[in-house]
Parts: C-alpha cells; sequence; structure tokens
C-alpha cells in the first residue's frame, strides 16, 4: 500500500465487536445462500433483449430535479481531489456510474428534508466550505478556483455539504427522537463484554463483489480488483467507494471492529492469520467475494502492547537530487554501520555528526501510529537501540532509536453511557437505510 497509508487507530473502548447487528452488510452465515426475497423469477429463464454495457445514461430527472452529465463529471472529479487520486479513462468511466447513483440519493435525501421543513442555509453550506477548504490546505477564497483547476466546481462541493447536513438535521428531527434503548439491553451489552475479555478482534476494510451467473467471470473481475489493490496507487478506501456493492461502500469498506465469530467461517479464517496492513483475497463466500484489509488488531479488555508509548530520536540523512539508486544503496549501508554504533540515545548527537544527519525527537507517539513495518521492529528492541535504516533515494533514509518506552494500561470496560450512544446510533443508521430504500421505491426517475 502507499506510505501514507499509516494504520494507526485509537484504541477506544472493546465494544463495537459485541454490538448486535454489526456493520458487516454484505455477509450471510455459511451455508445460508442468499433468496430471491420472494420473488417469482423462474428457474430457466430466458432475456428477451439485452442492457449494452457500453451505454451509459449520465442524465437523470429525480422528481422533476435534473441532474445533469456536468453534474456527474464535476463529482468524479470532486472525488479524485478529495483522494488525491489520478483517475484513468476507465476509472473516470466506472466511477461515473457509482457516482449518478450516489447524485440521485443525494437528491432525494434533499428533497425529503425540504418537504419536512428543513433547510440548510446559504450561511452554513459557507461554514462548511470554509472548513473543507481548510482541511485541504487552502484559503476559502482560493477553494473555487482551486477545484476549477482540477476540473470541478465550488457548486458540486456546496451541493455535496447541502445533501449531508440536510440529511443529518432530518434525521436528528425525524429519526433519533424515536429511536429507544432500554436499560435491559445495555446491561447485557457490559456483561457480554466483560465475558468477552481476551478475545482478538480485527479492524478490518472490505471490498465485496457479488458473483454473477458466470461464476468464472465474476471471480476474475475480484481478482483484476485485487490485483488493482495489490499496486498500491490509490488509498484502499478509493478501490472499496469504486467496487464494493457492500453498504460499507461508503466509509471506504470499513467493518470496523470485528471478532472472528461474528465473520463467515472464510473471512475468520484469513482474519487470524493476517499481518497488520496486509491485504488478503478475493475469498469466496456466500453470494460473492470479499477482499481484506486488516488495519488494526486488538484483545478486548487487554493491554496492547502497540498501545505503548515511545520516546524517540529520529536521524535523518537526506541525498542530493538525482541521487543514484548505487549511490543511495551505498550511503545507507554506511548510514547503517553509524546506527549499529548507538549505545543509548546519549550518542545519537555525536554519531549524527559523523554521517551527516538530522535529528528530531518525538515524545509522544505510539506504537500502533508507526507504519506496520516499523511496528514489529519497534516492538522488539531495546530502549537504547536503533532501528535499521529506512527510506529511499528520493527521500533520503531514517533511523530510529529508542530512548524510552511507556507501557499502556489495560483497556477499561465501556460505561453504559457509551454503550446506549453506540446503539441509538446503529438504530438511527439502520432506520435512516430504510427511509432511503423507500425514497427510491417512490421516486419517479427518468434517465436521459
Amino acid at each position: 500500500m502507499t506510505k501514507q497509508m499509516f494504520l494507526g487507530r485509537a484504541a477506544g473502548f472493546a465494544l463495537a465487536a459485541v454490538l448486535a447487528g454489526g456493520a458487516i452488510a454484505q455477509t450471510v452465515p455459511d451455508g445460508q445462500v442468499p433468496e430471491t426475497g420472494g420473488l417469482d423469477i423462474p428457474a430457466n429463464l430466458q432475456i428477451f433483449g439485452k442492457v449494452d454495457p457500453n451505454v451509459r445514461k449520465a442524465t437523470a430527472i429525480v422528481n422533476g430535479a435534473v441532474i445533469t452529465g456536468t453534474d456527474v463529471d464535476q463529482r468524479v472529479s470532486l472525488i479524485a481531489v478529495a483522494n488525491g487520486a489520478t483517475l484513468t479513462a476507465e476509472e473516470r468511466e466506472r466511477l461515473k456510474v457509482q457516482v449518478l447513483r450516489q447524485l440521485i440519493d443525494e437528491t432525494l435525501q434533499i428533497q425529503e428534508a425540504r418537504t419536512n421543513d428543513i433547510t440548510v442555509t446559504p450561511e452554513e453550506i459557507t461554514r462548511s466550505f470554509a472548513g473543507v477548504a481548510q482541511r485541504l490546505g487552502q484559503p476559502a477564497n482560493g477553494l473555487a478556483a482551486y477545484l476549477r483547476k482540477a476540473g470541478t466546481s465550488d457548486r458540486s462541493l456546496r451541493r455535496q455539504i447541502e445533501g449531508e447536513l440536510a440529511w443529518t438535521r432530518y434525521l436528528r428531527r425525524r429519526v433519533e427522537p424515536f429511536v429507544n434503548v432500554g436499560d435491559e439491553e445495555v446491561n447485557a451489552i457490559l456483561e457480554r463484554v466483560k465475558a468477552s475479555q481476551g478475545t482478538e478482534e480485527f479492524a478490518l476494510k472490505e471490498i465485496y463483489t457479488e458473483e454473477g451467473a458466470d461464476a468464472q467471470a465474476s471471480l476474475a473481475s475480484a481478482r483484476a480488483i485485487m490485483a488493482e489493490v495489490q499496486k498500491g496507487q490509490q488509498p484502499f478506501e478509493y478501490y472499496a467507494r469504486q467496487f464494493s456493492v457492500a453498504s460499507t461502500r461508503g466509509v471506504g469498506g470499513d467493518l470496523g471492529w470485528v471478532r472472528a465469530a461474528q465473520l463467515p467461517d472464510a473471512l475468520a479464517a484469513t482474519a487470524q492469520g493476517m499481518q497488520i496492513g496486509q491485504v488478503a483475497g478475493p475469498i469466496q463466500i456466500p453470494g460473492g467475494y470479499s477482499i481484506l484489509y486488516l488495519t488494526d488488531k486488538r484483545r478486548i479488555g487487554s493491554a496492547d502492547p502497540r498501545d505503548s508509548r515511545l520516546s524517540l530520536k529520529q536521524l535523518t540523512v537526506r541525498f542530493p537530487p538525482n541521487t543514484s539508486q548505487t549511490d543511495a544503496a551505498a550511503r545507507a549501508a554506511a548510514f547503517g554501520k553509524a546506527l549499529q554504533t548507538v549505545r543509548g540515545c546519549g550518542t545519537v548527537a555525536r554519531i549524527a555528526a559523523t554521517v551527516n544527519a538530522e535529528v528530531v525527537d518525538n515524545d509522544t507517539i505510539r506504537i500502533r501510529d508507526l507504519p506496520p513495518q516499523l511496528q514489529e521492529i519497534m516492538l522488539k528492541l531495546q530502549v537504547g537501540e536503533a532501528s535499521p535504516p529506512f527510506g529511499s533515494a528520493t527521500e533520503g533514509v531514517r533511523g530510529l532509536v529508542l530512548c524510552g518506552i511507556d507501557a499502556p494500561q489495560g483497556a477499561a470496560i465501556p460505561r453504559a453511557d457509551q454503550v446506549q450512544g453506540q446503539l441509538e446510533q446503529q438504530r438511527v443508521n439502520l432506520r435512516a437505510q430504510q427511509k432511503l430504500r423507500d425514497l427510491r421505491r417512490d421516486a419517479i426517475v427518468e434517465y436521459r
């Protein structure tokens, strides 16, 4: 995966894995094949006519509201900007289909909010727009020009902001007041959390593709997606949003924290054998194929060594521009020999001077916040020892010296109000999905 994909996660409290109705939208228990939902479909059917996959309708009228091809193109470019992605022509065409569906849902959400006298003012949109500009490292008054240069527009971003704010406000007013969680449910979950202490949990992200009538073609498609993921040109979340058909697509395929018992046997067996940062798949499960990405793992209620906070000194040797791979390797080898002479952090300044290295102190980083390869190394180091050198010909090489380590405390059992809050949020999300399905079913959508 790309170097930007640092896999640190806050340990939090170990609750999500034991809540009923987790976020694994596509999985079903082993041995249960998805049914047709009560539809009367003949076993030996004949298709009259055909759907031409080369004909893609990029314009839609949703209950009278027009979504143009320009709207779709600009939203695709906005997604690329937000993810720092460079799309090929083929990727852009595939993403257009997904974006059109998202724009239809967004339009339905805004319409439903307005029907319930819920509006979002221009001032609210402008405040959120300024927040996006800050996250992208752009001045608020310069974001519109930045977006236009990237092939999108501030209108597309403002429309997305309006949709998110309107739907959130609708749920808060029309759904959340009717969600109730009883004390008995909360107490039962707390008991299950206590009983699950020591059980291993996995923080997983997933791309799920359905198995079509042609099993070989479906498998080949899943393998092609896996090959794209392994290239590491984009973050895993980008591929999940583009290719996954599960409801978790909107959150980059994030399944949250899950236990093996919550997964189909094939996924559970795979997750238990994975290392943090590893991608595995495609894995066949009832109804389709899954590609898993393990971002973290922990044991419920147990102190995790990866939560240890480190006191470090980082040494960096930078290379002149256009340094060849051979010269970089030679300098890295010399730097590695110098690191082997480290005898505690008190010797770092002297050794850094001999190899012309920069030194930076960090006393707050957790092992969990480091890239997976470095996590394993730091877990094995003793205080005063240095890591092997790491880096590249373009960015130079670095080494970490361990000056001290603060072991983590045992994970705490969640409070009752935390359990209640998570249960309520789960139920709000479920009702929101049901409402959106109803809106789709009742909508008049005309494609042009």
